[in-house]
């Protein structure tokens, strides 16, 4: 099946709350689709896709022509393009119940590794999420990275001695979470972390580790004190916090502020390869992108994550050629004309 035909299939697989729409812009689930649809006034999902499409690429053909290289490495792994995936959870909740976070996970950890990229994994109340999606991807020599939430450091400590045994390539935290209400009637409390827990937490990991849910330049600096390896810019879709700036709008002062000490991801409304290069030029290492993906693997299993991975990839390569970028590391802010 191609791109279109995978998204129509999808439309009966997938619900009640998502419509698996052309573009995943935040307004038909908007104030209706748990987490996803954002908090009130359910308006930050689809100011996150708004926003990128208020940049524009600036073309230039008087250029060699070069072969297009979309790889990228991060801690010591090459890997085919920089569009990781990104976590999500409760699946069932959110787009119906043909999977639930372990079947979805079994399909996306090694869909993504064959791909050449990595996917991110969810926590939740249910241990056995994280732990079978820690198997998954030691199955295929480690590649993955699971998402733990801010639990206690008790807790933590836990999920990072089953990631730590089984090798797990990284780790991240996604500390925007923080607000969740099963957080707070956690006894000891879980929730928001000091730069020291986040440091006494980042010590105890054995592999590299990711802060998600980073939206300030102050917020960003912590992080590197902490001693976090990368952030993800990331505004959780407004699932927590309503009303907030978008990743687009936040990202260009986060990278000034850290200056090159710390790998950045950016998450939130990036929909196209288009758009994955904008975000590449504004000083991002690599993205994330998640809600799109799910009907495609609703839809058809691994082929259908293939298909939506080669439209953003072909997407880039495009605009890698059109722009002058032969590769990634040829993007810079250049490339991009911001509309005032």
């Amino acid at each position: 099946m191609n791109y279109n035909e995978i998204l129509a299939s999808a439309r009966d697989q997938i619900g009640p709350y998502c419509k698996a729409c052309p573009v995943c812009n935040g307004r038909a689930c908007g104030n209706i689709m748990p987490g996803p649809g954002s908090k009130v006034p359910g308006n930050t999902a689809a100011r996150n896709y708004d926003k990128w499409q208020e940049i524009f690429v600036n073309m230039d053909t008087l250029c060699p022509n070069a072969d297009i290289d979309t790889s990228f490495e991060l801690f010591g792994k090459k890997f085919s393009a920089p569009i990781f995936i990104a976590p999500l959870g409760a699946l069932p909740m959110h787009y119906g119940d043909k999977h639930n976070d372990i079947t979805y996970n079994r399909i996306l950890v090694p869909a993504a590794a064959n791909y050449g990229i990595c996917a991110l994994t969810g926590d939740g109340v249910d241990p056995a999420v994280m732990q079978n999606a820690a198997k998954d991807m030691a199955a295929i020599g480690g590649i993955g990275i699971p998402t733990i939430k801010p639990w206690n450091k008790e807790f933590v400590f836990e999920k990072l001695d089953i990631l730590n045994e089984l090798g797990i390539f990284a780790a991240a935290m996604d500390v925007d979470g923080a607000g969740l209400p099963f957080l707070k009637a956690m006894n000891p409390n879980a929730g928001s972390k000091s730069v020291d827990e986040m440091r006494d937490i980042i010590n105890y990991a054995k592999m590299p580790f990711m802060i998600k849910g980073i939206m300030t330049p102050k917020g960003a600096l912590k992080a590197v004190e902490a001693g976090a390896d990368a952030i993800v810019v990331s505004n959780h879709g407004g699932r927590v916090q309503g009303n907030v700036p978008s990743t687009a709008e936040v990202l260009p002062e986060i990278v000034d502020a850290v200056k090159g000490q710390i790998k950045i991801f950016v998450d939130g409304g990036i929909r196209s390869g288009v758009d994955v290069f904008k975000a590449i030029a504004m000083g991002a290492d690599a993205v994330l992108i998640g809600r799109p993906v799910v009907p495609f693997i609703y839809a058809a299993g691994e082929e259908g994550f293939r298909v939506y991975m080669d439209k953003i990839v072909k997407e880039l390569r495009d605009t890698m050629a059109m722009c002058g970028t032969p590769s990634i590391g040829d993007i810079s802010r250049d490339n991009i004309w911001i509309s005032k």
